[in-house]
């Protein structure tokens, strides 16, 4: 399952393609020296070693920041006025694909005000985050398998399980305004799971090395929030009341019904692929 995305040749009835906006004089310079082409020739470096589980060294993560912290839309041909960001069309996300191969992809999420990608994992995945414009509230857990000691050392789960429920711990809920710094989450901490909620019209420039693949066992899992006071839990001591705030149980769920993600052709500046 790879979050759910229906592939789409067209943004709705409206035109809405996204634009290449250098000039004929700056063809051949765009085309070799581009923002995204940049990007993709960095993203190629950054996971060439890697693999499901297998996070880049700390000198690639810092490099692969650089590129996306600089990033603009502008940069991918996009537009806040664009039909993809108009209020009457959420919920509907819309999907940009620029790049997907075993190691890595690029992808653009545009999201109309109001619009939500739910609770969703990321299994075995670095991913790199960057908001391009608008505002953006980021909700964000890890699982507190390591958190405490308990007697079995296994995941936390409420008394009797009931519905497969297991405890994690808050890592983001906040809200997020460009320009700012590309976020970052691993396999096992800074927020692997996480929710996003549009403000205003936003986009979300995302990298996942690697990406999203059933046959391999990385498909996209959605889950329903409970928060920590719903269930008891024994063998575990919280330091007070406050802390348990930053606590919630989780629970799988099935492709939330009301999740719209439409696929449609990115048509920025191009990627030279090698």
């Amino acid at each position: 399952m790879k979050m759910g995305i229906e592939q789409n040749g067209s943004s709705g009835g409206k035109s809405s393609k996204v634009s290449n906006v250098s000039g004929g004089k700056n063809k051949r310079k765009q085309k070799k020296f581009s923002p995204v082409q940049i990007l993709y020739d960095t993203c190629r470096d950054v996971f060439a070693d890697c693999g499901p589980g297998i996070v880049p060294s700390s000198d690639k993560v810092a490099k692969l920041s650089s590129v996306l912290d600089r990033m603009t839309q502008a940069d991918v041909g996009l537009r806040p006025t664009m039909p993809f960001f108009s209020s009457e069309r959420a919920p509907i996300i819309t999907y940009l694909p620029l790049h997907e191969s075993d190691k890595f992809s690029i992808g653009i999420f545009c999201l109309a005000p109001t619009s939500v990608i739910p609770l969703h994992n990321h299994p075995g995945m670095t991913v790199f985050s960057k908001l391009l414009f608008g505002t953006m509230h980021i909700k964000s857990y890890d699982w507190a398998n390591e958190k405490f000691d308990t007697t079995n050392g296994e995941a936390i789960v409420p008394k009797g399980n009931p519905d497969g429920l297991r405890l994690a711990k808050r890592k983001v809920n906040s809200e997020f305004t460009a320009p700012c710094k590309t976020s970052i989450l691993y396999p096992a901490d800074g927020g692997n799971m996480h929710c996003f909620t549009a403000k205003t019209a936003c986009a979300v420039l995302d990298v996942l090395g690697p990406p999203y693949c059933d046959p391999d066992g990385r498909h996209c899992q959605y889950y329903h929030e409970f928060p920590f006071a719903n269930f008891s839990v024994e063998n575990l001591c919280l330091p007070s009341e406050e802390e348990k705030e930053g606590y919630s149980w989780l629970q799988e769920r099935e492709l939330p019904e009301d999740l719209s993600l439409v696929g449609v052709p990115y048509n920025g500046p191009k990627i030279v692929k090698k």
